[in-house]
């Protein structure tokens, strides 16, 4: 048997059949690159099937692309969430649905149940380690999402908790009263959900995002979630369930006989009559693929800014909730949507393509193809608004 068959040979890998892999995927077919090849070891959407049951998506979707208004959640210029299903805020395993259908509208090369094993950086490209065949590609472009890494090792005694992305279902879990670590968008997500069943819940934050006014919506909560909030609040049989315990970091916990001690940044102990719910978030998802990208002193990833590309392993890039430039996080699909057309543009260049700009014009004029960086670092909001959200004191602690 010859060795080229004994692999899969591409110009381009596509490691991740979510949103940032796929969005990628039709931008360079929109350029003019077929010859490519999308991977991924579950499913297409799976990150979003595999959500607790009723979670939904933040980001608002609104059918105006007509008026040159691309759907916040989309991934391409041309269709939109809330048309196809019909709704403001999918759920995980409706925008999973949106996804298959993207794939399938653009005959999309995609394989699932094929894992990647191991990445080899080659003189003449990449070499692929898959649970099927090998892979040669030209390119790389890293999709995985960050969903099946969950930060669960943190600080000692991580492991007795239950991180928030292996609920199912929160009416599965046994008790009457929860303690959540974790005060942004899934930690406050999960205390609303377990009050609205009739569950005590204290939410231990490490600062106060609830009261923030951080332009960045990546570093505050989200609108909706505030409006969740406050509805709660407002209802003096829900609010009394909740109690909001701001700027507590929780160093360590210890698993005793039928409960949990939390200890903060002072060592004082909190104890827990349930198992302690993590809701702090997931690791980047560059899993096998982190020594092939520069890190910086918070050991973050470093991108190029020109595509996206890795500083130290040429033909590398990356795409999803990972980016990060000049401080601002791209962790939101309207973000980091935003660079599908860079980094396929690059590609399809570096292969030779014609026409490339012309071919990508409408990710231009969609807001898929941001050069401009500045725009989201710099933010000045003109307006100020003289009823910033503030909760009533009565509900906040510090124990």
């Amino acid at each position: 048997m010859s060795e080229s068959a004994q692999f899969t040979q591409t110009k381009v890998l596509i490691v991740g059949a979510g949103p940032a892999g796929l969005g990628v995927s039709v931008a360079l077919k929109q350029a003019g690159v077929t010859e490519q090849l999308v991977v991924d070891s579950r499913e297409v959407g799976a990150a979003f099937r595999s959500w607790p049951k009723g979670m939904s998506l933040l980001t608002p979707s609104f059918f105006s692309n007509s008026f040159g208004l691309t759907d916040l959640n989309a991934i391409d210029p041309v269709t939109s969430p809330a048309d196809f299903l019909k709704t403001q805020h999918p759920h995980g395993e409706d925008y999973a649905n949106y996804l298959q259908a993207v794939a399938q509208h653009h005959s999309l090369p995609v394989q699932t149940d094929r894992a990647v094993i191991a990445v080899k950086k080659e003189p003449s490209g990449f070499r692929v380690a898959t649970s099927k065949r090998a892979i040669k590609a030209d390119y790389i472009v890293w999709a995985a999402g960050q969903f099946f890494h969950p930060r669960d090792r943190d600080f000692p005694g991580a492991e007795y908790a239950l991180h928030s992305s292996k609920v199912k279902d929160w009416n599965m879990l046994e008790g009457d009263s929860f303690t959540i670590i974790g005060g942004y968008e899934s930690g406050v997500d999960a205390a609303l959900k377990l009050v609205h069943l009739g569950k005590s819940v204290r939410l231990i934050s490490r600062g106060e995002p609830w009261a923030s006014d951080h332009p960045d919506p990546s570093q505050s909560l989200s609108p909706r979630t505030l409006d969740r909030l406050r509805a709660l609040l407002a209802n003096p049989e829900k609010m009394r369930l909740l109690e909001l315990v701001k700027n507590t970091t929780i160093k360590s916990i210890e698993k005793s006989d039928g409960f949990w001690i939390l200890r903060d940044q002072d060592d004082f102990p909190l104890t827990a009559s349930t198992q302690p719910i993590l809701a702090n978030g997931f690791e980047s998802g560059l899993s096998i693929v982190s020594d092939l990208f520069e890190h910086d002193k918070h050991n973050l990833p470093v991108f190029s800014e020109e595509a996206d590309e890795s500083t130290i392993t040429p033909g590398l890039f990356y795409s999803g909730p990972s980016l990060v430039h000049r401080n601002a996080l791209f962790c939101f699909i309207y973000k980091f949507r935003a660079r599908f057309g860079i980094i396929a543009a690059e590609i399809a260049q570096r292969l030779g393509m014609p026409d490339v700009e012309q071919k990508l014009e409408s990710y231009h004029k969609s807001g898929f193809m941001n050069r401009d960086l500045e725009c989201c670092t710099e933010c000045e909001c003109a307006i100020e608004n003289s009823e910033t959200y503030v909760p009533e004191p009565s509900t906040f602690s510090n124990r």
